[in-house]
């Protein structure tokens, strides 16, 4: 019978259509092991099954201005706004947060550990010329590694200085195989930490925080955003699950992440978490 053939298939449209997700997530998500983690337990609840897109946030950003990406998880805040201005993007969502660190080599030529703030311990590695490696790769870890060596009323060049355009995990292999200084999140430090030669050296304070955000595409300026399946992810993430999830993420028994929400009944638990919440 056509007829109920053709019934099935309309109301199982809505459905299908919920099937897949494009999401676009920064290095810091994948390389800590995240999105391994916690998608699956997403595709479980929802039967959604989640493709991602790894870049730094301004990449992702850029794309998801062509409209290539159903919702984003990303991590520099001035971007994130210009992008919902611009209409790009619905709102942008808190959704958990860690920080940034100092890493470089345990014996600390330039001195950073005693400083003051994070500007002051770049401009310790500036004046020491003490190499430095930048990700260079317009990603959140190397806008802020930016924001902080303005504030340090600084503009880093010369030998000592490298940009070197790869993901953190990348960038935290080269500052070991060179005894270098690096900025990093502290979920990929926590991660790679045992690296030859290497130490947080400097960690704290409210200029180091690291908030990551979720962006739904804007479905209005783009026809074929799958905003039904970006509007579940959405809810899932910022929801009783999705930050219990974040919040359970305990590689080696560290926590990662802090869910950037608490929801009735969400068991904490002892110290809530490894990042700075100054």
């Amino acid at each position: 019978m056509k007829w109920l053939a053709l019934v099935l298939a309309l109301l199982a449209a809505p459905l299908a259509a919920q099937t897949r997700l494009l999401l676009g997530a920064t290095h810091t998500l994948d390389n800590s092991g995240f999105l391994a983690a916690v998608l699956p337990q997403f595709t479980a609840d929802t039967g959604i099954r989640v493709d991602t897109v790894v870049l730094g946030t301004r990449q992702i950003l850029a794309m998801a201005e062509r409209g290539e990406f159903d919702v984003l998880i990303t991590h520099h805040r001035p971007s994130e706004l210009a992008f919902i201005a611009a209409g790009y993007g619905t709102a942008r969502n808190d959704l958990m947060f860690n920080d940034f660190v100092l890493i470089g080599p345990a014996d600390d030529p330039a001195g950073i550990a005693s400083a003051a703030d994070a500007p002051a311990a770049l401009a310790a590695i500036a004046a020491s010329q003490a190499r430095f490696i930048s990700r260079g790769d317009e990603s959140g870890t190397h806008l802020r590694e930016q924001e902080l060596w303005a504030q340090a009323g600084l503009n880093p060049a010369g030998d000592w200085y490298y940009a070197v355009g790869a993901g953190m995990g990348a960038t935290l292999n080269i500052a070991a195989a060179l005894s270098a200084y690096t900025l990093s999140d502290r979920a990929t430090w926590l991660t790679f930490q045992g690296q030859a030669g290497l130490a947080l050296l400097f960690e704290g304070g409210a200029g180091l925080r690291n908030d990551y955000s979720l962006i739904e595409i804007n479905a209005a300026r783009f026809a074929h955003i799958n905003a039904q399946a970006a509007q579940t992810f959405a809810s899932w993430m910022l929801g009783p699950k999705g930050q219990a999830a974040i919040a359970a993420f305990r590689p080696n028994g560290q926590q990662l992440f802090c869910p950037a929400r608490q929801h009735p009944g969400q068991e904490q638990g002892g110290k809530p978490c490894t990042a700075n919440a100054q």
